[in-house]
């Protein structure tokens, strides 16, 4: 996705003026530059420097007296589903742009694409290439304050095949797809096991310590790299004038925690050869999917890790969130020692939230197959639902998609999904915020996830609580309770030390409640340890019209989430029981013993 395509061209133009021109305005030299009559075609070595030399070039510089044009050199037959969103503003919250980009049509996936410029870049997949083209005319110079979009086409290799495979439902995989599908962590089939996910640490270090800690000629940073048996990224061309540069550690939990004390250490000896007076923090950076974690409840796994360490510890805020930076920063103070000994409990409440979503997402894709997670963008500010090492897991091998579930697992695989009904409740003071300005916020969330959300009358004027009620299938309530979660997070109605927690009912036939309790508690206990929410099925319960009762779920979002599905196992294999019991006695209503 790196050849371009140059137009407007000048006959008198050469292959030196293009060269010559990409130098001048700092772009790498080109692979290849193809000059034809009036046009040219030009390979740029990767995507970040095809991205720029789009950005920089088209419609802005003049080359013999004719402004040229440079865009992806996409062919007709390959310009179907996919396009590319450019020149998005860096404070754009990734809800506002999922509101606007499920305007034009279904979408299938949302990649953010690392570039070196100050706006965000996103690749999009829609459903059909009819959408895709509509999304083209009308995204092309939407505004934003003062950012217009700037939309291409690129390659969209699905659209090459004149016969495609049968697309399963979004982010499946149709059966010619090889590879047997390993036991999830239900006990049913999900997404190929890793041996180790890989949770890298991501270190925040001052811009002047950065030539130390790469030493002369590389030798300190290889000398780390080799002691620790670690891969060490240190991103020096990210935030140009920064104070601070990013860097990436792939290694072993133990790996990670040495290279970070060696990288302390060769900071703390250059701070004093230079007679740097200032302290100089830890500072970890993390996704903000998993922070809330970190934090724990009313604050007390930090309060924890701080006085076993003797450390200070603060988040940076949520405010500071945007659609090109997911990740809060968490500085640790206190002495090179104490500030290690924090390094590691920190990143193992950090690895157990990622792991543990990544279990949760096994689960999430077994129970509604073909869910494809990461392009839902639910979490906090919209953020995607984890952190891009976790998506990556989470879509198997590079260019796979999550398997399908095995026929027969999932009773939605057999007809089409049902319809469910689910009352969610949120502080009365966040109703505003849900419906948003006329209405427009309820509206595109319901349009985005594909369902009926309603508010319910408040009871009385003081309520601490409103009832949300939403009807749609699986998948369409994941998105829309996730959103709601999210949204609640955004505008901080729960505070940076607080993970979203959420009171949710939903309705099940009475002869179900008694298997839902299990004998003694059972299979109720099982539950809560299972999916960490808390499950109550109140005994004093009248059965409604419909002879259902209610189950109360408390809980964080995956918590509550893989609660209800396996609530609505147990609901059908009730309802299947029933049905072959009525049946049996169909087919011999005379029978006796």
């Amino acid at each position: 996705m790196n050849k371009l395509y140059v137009g407007n061209l000048s006959p008198s133009v050469t292959v030196e003026d293009l060269e010559q021109l990409f130098g001048e305005r700092e772009l790498p030299a080109p692979e290849q530059v193809l000059l034809k009559s009036g046009y040219a075609f030009v390979d740029f070595p990767d995507q970040n420097s095809a991205i720029k030399a789009i950005e920089t070039l088209s419609g802005k510089v003049e080359l013999h007296g004719k402004l040229i044009e440079v865009d992806y050199s996409v062919p007709k037959k390959l310009r179907s589903r996919k396009i590319q969103i450019r020149n998005i503003p860096p404070h754009l919250q990734w809800e506002v742009l999922d509101g606007l980009l499920a305007q034009y049509g279904t979408v299938e996936n949302v990649e953010q694409v690392n570039t070196d410029t100050e706006t965000a870049v996103v690749n999009v997949t829609y459903a059909t290439k009819e959408e895709a083209k509509v999304a083209i005319e009308k995204l092309t110079g939407h505004q934003f304050d003062d950012y217009a979009l700037n939309v291409s086409y690129i390659m969209d290799m699905d659209g090459a095949s004149p016969v495609q495979a049968p697309r399963t439902r979004r982010g499946g995989r149709s059966s010619r797809d090889q590879g047997t599908p390993q036991p999830g962590p239900s006990g049913g089939f999900g997404l190929p096991r890793l041996s180790q996910p890989d949770f890298p640490l991501r270190m925040l270090v001052p811009t002047q310590f950065v030539g130390a800690i790469i030493g002369k000629e590389g030798l300190t940073i290889k000398n780390v790299t080799k002691q620790t048996q670690s891969k060490v990224d240190i991103h020096r061309k990210e935030n140009a004038g920064a104070a601070e540069k990013p860097i990436t550690i792939h290694s072993t939990p133990e790996g990670c925690s040495s290279a970070c004390r060696m990288i302390l250490d060769i900071m703390e000896k250059e701070a004093n050869e230079t007679k740097t007076t200032e302290e100089i923090p830890l500072k970890i950076l993390a996704h903000n999917s998993l922070v809330g974690r970190l934090i724990g409840k009313e604050g007390r796994n930090l309060k924890k890790i701080e006085e076993e360490t003797g450390t200070k510890i603060t988040i940076s805020s949520l405010q500071d969130l945007t659609i090109y930076n997911p990740e809060r920063t968490i500085t640790v103070k206190g002495s090179l020692e104490a500030c290690c000994k924090a390094e590691v409990e920190i990143m193992k409440k950090l690895r157990e939230a990622y792991e543990n979503d990544i279990a949760a997402i096994n689960q999430q894709a077994n129970l509604i197959p073909g869910l494809n997670l990461n392009a839902l963008g639910i979490f906090s500010s919209g953020l995607p639902v984890l952190p891009p090492a976790a998506a990556a897991a989470a879509a198997g091998p590079r260019g796979a998609v999550p398997p399908v579930a095995p026929t027969g697992y999932n009773p939605f695989l057999q007809q089409a999904p049902e319809q469910e009904v689910v009352y969610l409740f949120i502080p009365t003071q966040a109703v505003g915020a849900l419906i948003g300005k006329k209405g427009q916020h309820i509206k595109q969330l319901a349009h985005f996830a594909g369902a009926s959300i309603k508010i319910a009358p408040a009871e009385s004027p003081d309520v601490a609580e409103r009832m949300v009620i939403i009807t749609g299938t699986p998948e369409a309530q994941f998105k829309a309770q996730g959103r709601i979660f999210g949204k609640l997070k955004e505008e901080n109605f729960f505070s940076g030390k607080e993970e979203v927690k959420l009171e949710t009912h939903i309705k099940v036939p009475s002869t179900a409640a008694g298997r839902v309790i299990g004998k003694g508690g059972k299979t109720v206990n099982e539950l809560q340890n299972l999916t960490s929410a808390e499950v109550i099925v109140p005994r004093d319960q009248t059965p409604d019209e419909n002879d259902e009762v209610f189950v109360k779920i408390s809980g964080h979002f995956f918590a509550s989430q893989t609660a209800q599905r396996k609530i609505r196992e147990i609901i059908q294999q009730v309802k299947q029981q029933e049905q072959k019991h009525q049946q049996g006695a169909a087919v011999s209503p005379h029978h006796s013993k």
